[in-house]
């Protein structure tokens, strides 16, 4: 087993007032790690330190919204100032405003993609630009969603905006390796207060909430959906020595399930010589290229029989 040792690193957490960034920003605050504590609710902040500080862990906090470069260099520049340096940034802050595309107005579209989209942009930004002067290398972990990956009903401007991250991730991969900077995104999956509302889930996480007992292994294992602390893990180890050589990659985490997902390739190819008419893709499309297409959306959720 590698030792997860963070002692010396100094973490930024965007969005971790609560939920999985909480739980993030207390993983990485347990491996030693001095963290930035971000949110957007004074509350949630001073909560957050004070828990991290209650567990022995170094914690600041700083309140804003991330989106636009002031917030982006404020929390390095916070981090710089109360811990010295800046090692590790995991761009967790988002909303959601769900409605389907022809109810979705201007302002559903623009808040989410500020925060989560461009947000992810300015911070990361402001994080490589102080990582490079560091000289000393750095990890960027930006948080994807399965959604992301495979689209869902009601979520044009988070599905479009977690896309975008995992290209984000694929592309400052290779801008940043030759300082040493990895960059990866995580596709988490957890009981949190965006989950719960999920049909098929939320009577058996109220269950497990109330009698304290375990998510039962069909969650667990077959949709991959456990705790917050569950996926912390991975954060942890993302941001450790031990995981240097991983970059460039949007691994999943949920439950018991750790995952590895593709990256979109071509899956069928022909040729025409001279090149292809309107006529030619429809004659062959059913038979050929078109002949196994891709399936979208994330599947809905099978509770086992009972």
């Amino acid at each position: 087993m590698h030792t997860m040792d963070l002692h010396g690193k100094v973490a930024v957490v965007t969005g971790s007032g609560r939920g999985l960034g909480l739980g993030y920003a207390r993983a990485l605050a347990a491996a030693g790690a001095s963290v930035v504590v971000n949110d957007v609710d004074r509350d949630s902040v001073d909560d957050a330190v004070a828990a991290i500080t209650a567990e022995g862990g170094k914690a600041t906090g700083v309140v804003a919204a991330v989106g636009d470069t002031a917030a982006a260099e404020q929390l390095v520049d916070t981090a710089v100032r109360e811990f010295g340096r800046l090692d590790v940034l995991v761009t967790n802050a988002g909303i959601l405003r769900d409605r389907v595309l022809w109810k979705m107005t201007d302002e559903d579209f623009d808040a989410v993609i500020k925060v989560h989209l461009r947000g992810t942009f300015t911070c990361a930004r402001a994080a490589a630009v102080r990582m490079r002067e560091q000289g000393t290398g750095g990890r960027i972990v930006l948080i994807s969603s399965p959604a992301g990956q495979r689209g869902n009903f009601g979520q044009t401007n988070y599905a479009a905006a977690k896309a975008g991250i995992v290209a984000m991730a694929r592309t400052w991969a290779m801008e940043l390796a030759k300082a040493g900077i990895t960059v990866n995104a995580v596709v988490p999956v957890a009981a949190t207060e965006m989950t719960k509302t999920i049909p098929a889930f939320a009577p058996v996480i109220a269950e497990a909430e109330r009698t304290g007992a375990p998510l039962p292994d069909w969650l667990r294992k077959d949709e991959g959906l456990g705790t917050v602390e569950d996926v912390a893990a991975l954060i942890t180890f993302l941001a450790s020595d031990a995981a240097k050589d991983v970059t460039g990659q949007a691994i999943g985490i949920g439950g018991d399930r750790l995952a590895l997902w593709a990256h979109p390739k071509e899956k069928a190819v022909a040729f025409a010589d001279g090149g292809w008419s309107a006529g030619a893709i429809a004659a062959q499309w059913y038979d050929g290229v078109g002949a196994e297409p891709e399936t979208y959306g994330i599947p809905a959720p099978k509770a086992p029989e009972a």
